[in-house]
């Protein structure tokens, strides 16, 4: 076939079909089993021997298709090389599962270690290979989401590559990124949480994650106290009034101007206090300064700024 009738060809057979060319109608449906595209009303196959791209085996389970599948996962940041390389898997079998001989398992013993050498072949995926094992721990520890997880890596990556590790702590760096994807999904994580699980003095990760933003040009939007209103009072188990009144308490604060500089921890504790009481479920100032992780004084502070500029009547 020439080249110009092959286009030709391959145009009119992709071409979409909207109407059947006998009664009419756009009810078409096409059946895979077959390859045909079949007019619902009347019956007639519209178009026949239709290519099917998916794959030429099928799978009744789940481990049946991953078995079957020819293909890897999907790049990730999360891994040092992206997942691109190949892995040997550390069971002496082969892809029916019986054992090997030992004489190819001493080749595939070989195979293994070189393939490990060739995957980490220089600093930088030495330092990211330890990084992201940690990226790996803090995250599961914080149980946060994988966007969050995958903007870490990528932050961390950039910082490797603006030569920012050197002469700085790795764990430090890593628990900055976490911070500031936190920040930039709107994730409720504090920096004493992650100071806490990371074990990174507050001090050192703040540090880090300041210089973080600075040399990377990161725009992180404020933090909204509404953000955390709905995971204190999960933990302080109250009702989707209270939070509700909580929310619009610092919504109000906010038009008037009185969250800027504030703690956002602290606003958010003060208004569930304010909502509790109002609402007939009153909490400690211990109990929300403990859950918040802030101290009572803020608490009260918050707490006192808040009825003063917003007028609200608290019952002794």
């Amino acid at each position: 076939m020439a080249k110009k009738d092959a286009k030709k060809f391959a145009r009119e057979f992709f071409e979409t079909v909207d109407l059947c060319p006998e009664c009419g109608s756009r009810e078409l449906f096409l059946d895979s089993t077959r390859g045909e595209l079949i007019c619902a009303r009347c019956g007639l196959v519209v178009r026949e021997h239709i290519v099917d791209p998916g794959p030429e085996w099928r799978a009744f389970t789940a481990e049946e298709r991953e078995k079957r599948a020819r293909t890897g996962g999907p790049m990730t940041p999360t891994i040092h090389d992206k997942g691109l390389s190949t892995v040997i898997d550390w069971r002496d079998r082969d892809a029916l599962g019986r054992k090997l001989s030992p004489v190819r398992r001493a080749q595939i013993y070989r195979l293994r270690k070189w393939q490990i050498r060739t995957r980490v072949h220089n600093s930088i995926d030495r330092n990211l290979t330890f990084a992201l094992a940690e990226l790996d721990r803090l995250t599961s520890q914080l149980q946060l989401p994988k966007p969050v997880k995958d903007e870490a890596a990528l932050l961390y990556r950039g910082a490797v590559i603006g030569g920012m590790i050197r002469g700085r702590s790795i764990e430090a760096m890593i628990a900055a990124s976490v911070y500031a994807a936190c920040r930039l999904h709107g994730v409720p994580r504090t920096l004493d949480e992650i100071s806490k699980e990371s074990r990174v003095n507050k001090k050192e990760l703040g540090r880090c994650y300041r210089l973080l933003l600075r040399r990377l040009d990161v725009n992180v939007p404020g933090c909204d106290p509404v953000v955390f209103v709905g995971r204190f009072g999960e933990e302080l188990n109250l009702s989707g009034k209270v939070l509700r009144l909580a929310i619009d308490i610092v919504r109000r604060a906010r038009e008037l101007g009185l969250t800027a500089g504030k703690d956002p921890t602290g606003l958010a504790a003060a208004a569930i206090y304010i909502a509790g009481i109002v609402e007939g479920e009153r909490r400690t100032q211990r109990e929300i300064a403990e859950i918040a992780h802030v101290t009572e004084v803020t608490v009260r502070n918050r707490y006192k700024e808040l009825i003063k500029q917003l007028d609200i009547k608290i019952e002794p």
